[in-house]
């Protein structure tokens, strides 16, 4: 009996344990120190400074936490309290003050550096667009024109099915158009190669709650950044991102789960629109950004909105019943009904193009609810006579837009307020070449090297794991008991687990035979290695699709976060299969080497997560481990014991056994522990009988790996073409 398996298992874990606590003692005091100089710093940032607004009134204020901001009566005309990312401060203390003004400074300096043209937004022109499913008898969006100028805060509103959310997938291109033509800052082509520079927060906040928020930000950042950036400059970047985004004294808190929150919710969605802001976008789409959230968090996110608009960074969003606060602080509106623009223009003019309609807004009422319930079909309660439903509405609107065509002095602009810098109708020719060509070179230098995204994906599923290590030594756990339970099985053999023929001229003397037990000892070690290794392959795969789906279409490589994500998974496998075969050969005793069997099983253990990741593409999150755990069990009974291989020839489907990494494991099994034994048995006769070759050991393990590789592209493809809605 070899005591190396139980002697590396114990160097092993006490290597692991040491590191642990190494690193837990490192993040102790790491944190003590950021806590230490937190609060020196909060002690001079508590200092009353002094504030000055648009209007030049001098007001002081006191630093406030994140969502306890007082609601006033309109948003857009009273001071509030500072997102980050506006307002200018009257110096008082010379140091303190600085480092007050620094953050918005250096994050416009940034942006600056990382479009190369000190205008951020991008405009949008879009005439006639059409937007029709394949198999749909109607178009979902039709006869939508329009534009949307650079630095302005638009709201698209109108009834569920309205069309709001396909008209924004359509303008980002996640869905193709059509019909209709759309042009980015005057020029048209496909929208989809604007992808790196245009940011998409969707409804729910998808994030990674094993991540802290600045991980989170961070690893957006690394990605999709300009290539030339030192991680330097990508680190001051975020860290001037997140003061801005008032989320500094959480950055190094863990995001949570919606299930089980560690931050607030309008910190979470801060964070998601961090995630975005990070890669320095030209514009920001938002789908329902104040969902879920209490009046004071809508009204903090919001007043971020507006503030990044001032920016010039152009920023779109999709709000579903608005109190009045948030809708007065929307620059204009986009109001949709039947797949059809119903109106288009500044906010502060929609209440009077209603009413010139013959529509009355209740004067206690929210405007916002009025308008809604109007574009939804209800204007009958706000018009007592003539017609007031939505093909009226959306009739009027078209006559209004052919009138302005015909007079364009007249009617309602279709622009942002008359108080944001307006782009000037007519460009000469020099200065648009030169604002084309600079927003090219920047989108062509967007996002990090393809080694540079695998590694990034790499360590950030490496720290996901360290965070869920409980999960870890579960498996580990498990491995050797899994390990423990087949060698105790195999105990009684006392590693005799072949008898055949005896070579001639002993032939005679032989007194029975026994082929099957080694095959029904691969059998045990299959099934033990799916049940232990199945369910921890789903998971790796399954819990992410949303954050696949979102970076991927934000511009992060796809093959890139696939590879960091199977690489990630290598030392997990290799401390489990080290466990299970020590337990197992411990017990066992077979006349297989250790390292044979240490080889055999880890390729195995590869399949096994390879095959986990297919179903947990192709199923949901709740199904995947229960039928990646009915997989493993088909592929590992099926291995060739019985029925055996020489029958299956017989019913010509040696091809589908041949398939099945079981049949493979169970053949290099059946060599390492028959083959030793030429000398005494005909072993032929056993190899003949069974339908295992001898002497294939190598070729065995080299088409588990083959296999298990199969099985992985199988995954990446299934992860790129099901259920592409995802992504959307």
């Amino acid at each position: 009996m070899s005591f190396l398996p139980p002697g590396l298992i114990l160097v092993v874990d006490v290597i692991v344990l040491v590191a642990l606590l190494a690193f837990n003692i490192w993040s102790h005091f790491k944190n003590k120190h950021k806590t230490s100089s937190k609060g020196r710093r909060f002690s001079r940032l508590n200092r009353p400074v002094t504030f000055l607004d648009k209007n030049q009134h001098l007001k002081k204020y006191q630093s406030l936490q994140d969502d306890d901001l007082a609601l006033e009566s309109r948003i857009t005309h009273v001071q509030r309290s500072d997102t980050g990312f506006g307002g200018n401060f009257t110096p008082i203390d010379a140091k303190g003050d600085d480092e007050l003004i620094s953050d918005i400074d250096l994050f416009i300096q940034s942006m600056s550096k990382c479009i190369g043209n000190e205008k951020f937004g991008l405009s949008f022109e879009f005439s006639d667009l059409k937007f029709q499913p394949k198999k749909a008898s109607k178009p979902i969006l039709s006869e939508v024109t329009g534009k949307i100028d650079r630095g302005s805060l638009w709201g698209v509103m109108g009834a569920s099915g309205a069309g709001k959310s396909t008209f924004v997938n359509v303008l980002m291109g996640k869905q193709a158009l059509t019909g209709g033509v759309t042009k980015i800052n005057g020029v048209p082509g496909d929208i989809k190669k604007y992808k790196k520079i245009i940011g998409y927060v969707p409804q729910d906040d998808i994030v990674l709650p094993e991540l802290t928020v600045r991980e989170n930000i961070l690893h957006s950042a690394r990605i999709r950044l300009p290539s030339n950036w030192t991680d330097n400059q990508i680190q001051k970047h975020v860290d001037t991102l997140i003061s801005c985004l008032q989320l500094a004294h959480v950055k190094d808190s863990l995001v949570g789960s919606a299930a089980k929150p560690v931050i607030s919710g309008g910190q979470r969605k801060r964070v998601s629109i961090g995630i975005e802001l990070a890669a320095a976008p030209m514009a920001l789409f938002l789908d329902e950004p104040t969902s879920g959230l209490d009046a004071t968090s809508a009204s903090s996110i919001m007043m971020t909105l507006k503030e990044l608009s001032r920016l010039n960074i152009t920023v779109v969003t999709i709000i579903h019943q608005p109190r009045a606060e948030i809708f007065e602080s929307l620059d204009s509106l986009m109001l949709f009904g039947k797949g059809r623009v119903i109106y288009q223009g500044p906010e502060q003019d929609c209440q009077a193009y209603f009413e010139s309609l013959g529509f009355r807004f209740p004067y206690s009422a929210n405007p916002a609810d009025t308008i809604m319930d109007i574009i939804a079909g209800q204007g009958h309660l706000y018009k007592p006579s003539g017609e007031s439903g939505i093909w009226h509405l959306i009739h009027n609107w078209k006559h209004v837009q052919e009138s302005k065509s015909l007079r364009p002095e007249s009617g309602l602009s279709t622009s942002s307020t008359q108080s944001l810098p307006q782009t000037p109708p007519v460009q000469n020719t020099h200065t648009k070449t030169q604002e084309a060509l600079s927003l090219r070179r920047s989108i062509r230098s967007r996002g990090a090297p393809f080694y540079k995204q695998i590694y990034h994906c790499f360590l950030r599923s490496l720290l996901q794991q360290y965070r869920l290590r409980s999960s870890f030594y579960f498996e580990i756990g498990v491995s050797a008991l899994g390990g423990f339970l087949i060698g105790l099985a195999q105990f009684k053999s006392e590693g005799i687990n072949f008898r055949g023929f005896y070579l001639p001229p002993y032939t005679i003397l032989s007194s029975s035979i026994d082929y099957f037990s080694v095959p029904q000892m691969a059998l045990l070690v299959g099934i033990a290695i799916g049940l232990i290794a199945s369910s921890p392959g789903v998971k790796i795969f399954g819990e992410e699709k949303l954050v696949y789906w979102r970076e991927s279409s934000s511009g992060h490589n796809r093959l890139a976060y696939y590879i960091g994500k199977v690489l990630s998974t290598f030392p997990r496998m290799l401390v489990a299969c080290l466990h299970f075969t020590a337990t197992f050969m411990l017990l066992a005793t077979p006349r297989i080497s250790w390292g044979h069997s240490f080889l055999a099983n880890l390729l195995y253990f590869y399949t096994i997560y390879g095959l986990a990741s297919i179903l947990s593409m192709l199923t949901r999150r709740e199904d995947g481990p229960l039928l990646a755990v009915m997989a493993s069990l088909i592929v590992g009974v099926l291995n060739g014991m019985s029925p055996n291989l020489h029958v299956v020839a017989q019913w010509h489907m040696s091809w589908f056994w041949r398939a099945l990494p079981g049949t493979w494991l169970a053949e290099a099994y059946f060599e390492k522990n028959v083959g030793p034994l030429g000398y005494l048995y005909a072993i032929e006769d056993a190899s003949r009988a069974t339908g295992y070759r001898l002497g294939k050991f190598g070729w065995d393990c080299c088409v588990l790996g083959i296999i298990g590789s199969v099985y992985r592209v199988v995954a990446f493809g299934c992860m790129r073409v099901v259920n592409q809605r995802g992504k959307g």
